[in-house]
């Protein structure tokens, strides 16, 4: 399934906008968008909405150096504002007085390429079956034949001279007087070939660059290989990577697959592809064509040539400068026929220029992939630490693993009351400005915001990286927020609030640190009893108090003023838990 946002802007214009996975669409009033609001009440730069595979999500804000910075006047979705939100089909974006509707939509039937062969390229669904480009997550069919006794070879660099380079003299396009002159028809035929696949590439060249869909890419790539070549089989495999993106040559996928005509599409099922093909090509980064069925002097008769199933075999690298992405790898299905140097470089040529689509998908991907992950861990974690997980996701283990941290727990008393005698809005209001003030005070000292609890807050120190200073920047961080609330609660006189207090506690202890939660949704978090006993401490907490376990006090490596307080029962303990006020003011 596709996606669409049709959008009816302020002054009544309507047009629609195509959405294409793993890709990135910014939305404001300034030209350079790639969806343009002529409203005042619109930022220059207002929202986002990013693709991680087929689920978009919508975000208010773009990023500009690194920092999302948020739009003023807020995105709403179905009437209510948001930050971040998975669309659904039928919701209504309204940025501005534009509205932005978001639907799927069908997968559009392939179309004919223009130029194509009709005979491969049929609208029904029969033939698209035999001649259409099929993906499949299949692994590879390999054999472990010998490579032909004839071979041709071209290296990295002469494969990307040759897709970059201008024609050569011989190779220039002439004029149809010049045409007439040649010696003999075969000249003119040849010349006249040299053209169209120029003509050809450089089509390609364009169109690649505006793509980003694999199957499409593939569909262009093998269908040009089909008409300037005898090609009667071109199958397009992909090697595996590493999160960071380290190519694995040893392991390569189907990711397309076309064959010639009907008849021998069975036989193309039955047939393998080589592993010592594939693997030279990979690890030496250079073309090959193989062929031995006409040449090789053990093959004295048809008989043994079909019988050792030899076929001309044309293997060129999905190369870069950077990179090897996989191989393009094309059969001469007759036992008979073979493939020219001709074929060789053009093949090269073409899977040279797919390559570069490719690279530019995976990194527009991994871009794509990366804002989503800045934008939800930046909500939730220093932005050093986001960073860190981008560059190095291995290090990041999810799912569970216990690691000492210090957990923070802090919440604002007496709020009950507070909210009974307030309006909604002025009780969000407030919450907001608190929420602000503490979490960027989190941040600084390197604590991860777990979560917020109504009119409190849990913040981790020591996840998800470990140092021995966790404890002295929760402890840091406690004093900073109670600082902090002096000049918060000056602010909120003078909008006649109330004055706020709040109550901390902390403690410090194994946990367990991961993504837990269901598989439709999840949230990054510590469990265990350092959780529980650091709520339970925050409890105890009166207004303006930051109470410390004793294990946080031996986890400390600098000095505070602390005071011992009288030892706290907790529930299901049987020795009481000592206690520390931490002074502050």
């Amino acid at each position: 399934m596709g996606a669409v946002l049709k959008i009816k802007e302020s002054a009544g214009k309507t047009w629609e906008l195509t959405l294409k996975s793993h890709s990135v669409y910014s939305i404001g009033r300034a030209k350079d968008n790639s969806i343009v609001l002529n409203d005042r009440r619109v930022s220059r730069k207002h929202a986002h909405i990013a693709s991680n595979g087929d689920q978009f999500v919508i975000v208010d804000g773009v990023y500009e150096d690194g920092e999302l910075k948020r739009s003023v006047n807020k995105v709403f979705v179905n009437g209510k504002p948001v930050l971040e939100k998975p669309l659904d089909p039928g919701d209504v974006i309204t940025i501005g007085t534009s509205q932005l509707r978001y639907e799927n939509i069908p997968d559009p039937k392939p179309a004919v390429p223009p130029g194509a062969d009709p005979a491969i390229h049929r609208s029904d669904m029969s033939a698209s079956m035999h001649a259409g480009l099929t993906e499949s997550s299949k692994p590879v069919n390999y054999d472990n034949k010998p490579i032909g006794k004839n071979q041709m070879v071209m290296s990295a660099n002469e494969i990307m001279e040759r897709s970059t380079s201008k024609p050569k003299a011989s190779e220039e396009f002439v004029s149809l007087d010049k045409i007439g002159s040649l010696s003999n028809d075969e000249e003119v035929k040849d010349l006249r070939r040299k053209a169209q696949i120029l003509e050809m590439l450089y089509e390609m060249s364009k169109t690649l660059g505006t793509v980003f869909d694999l199957k499409e890419i593939f569909e262009k790539a093998t269908d040009l290989i089909f008409r300037v070549t005898p090609s009667e089989r071109v199958v397009a495999l992909l090697a595996d990577e590493t999160l960071d993106g380290k190519i694995l040559d040893y392991s390569l996928y189907t990711i397309a697959a076309k064959t010639r005509g009907v008849e021998s599409e069975e036989s193309a099922e039955r047939l393998t592809v080589s592993r010592t093909i594939t693997q030279k090509v990979m690890r030496e980064k250079v073309a090959l064509l193989s062929q031995d069925a006409k040449s090789d002097e053990e093959f004295s008769g048809a008989e043994s040539i079909v019988a050792q199933g030899v076929r001309s075999t044309i293997c060129a690298p999905l190369i870069t400068e950077s990179n090897v992405h996989g191989v393009v790898y094309a059969d001469r299905l007759d036992p008979f026929a073979t493939f020219s140097q001709d074929d060789l470089e053009l093949i090269s040529a073409v899977a040279a220029q797919t390559a570069v689509a490719v690279e530019t998908i995976k990194a527009h991907k991994r871009l794509a992939r990366e804002e989503v992950a800045r934008a939800n861990y930046s909500r939730f974690m220093p932005e050093y630490v986001v960073k860190e997980l981008l560059e190095k996701p291995d290090s990041f283990r999810l799912g569970g693993v216990n690691q000492t941290v210090t957990v923070l727990f802090a919440d604002i008393r007496g709020f009950t009351a507070f909210s009974e005698s307030e309006k909604p809005e002025r009780v969000v209001n407030l919450l907001n400005k608190y929420f602000t003030a503490m979490t960027d005070i989190i941040f600084e000292h390197g604590g991860t915001l777990d979560k917020y609890l109504g009119d409190g807050l849990m913040a981790i120190f020591g996840a998800p990286n470990v140092s021995d200073q966790d404890a002295d920047n929760a402890v840091k961080a406690a004093i900073a927020m109670q600082n902090a609330l002096v000049d918060l609660n000056a602010e909120l006189k003078s909008s006649g609030f109330a004055e706020i207090a709040i109550g901390i506690g902390l403690h410090t202890g194994v946990a367990t640190i991961g993504y837990i939660g269901s598989e439709k949704r999840s949230e990054y978090t510590a469990i265990g009893d350092t959780v529980n006993l650091a709520s339970r401490l925050e409890s105890a907490a009166a207004g303006g108090q930051i109470l410390i376990s004793e294990a946080t006090g031996r986890a400390c490596t600098e000095s505070f003023q602390i005071r011992k307080c009288q030892p706290l029962q907790v529930r299901n303990r049987v020795q009481p838990v000592s206690l520390f006020e931490v002074k502050w003011n």
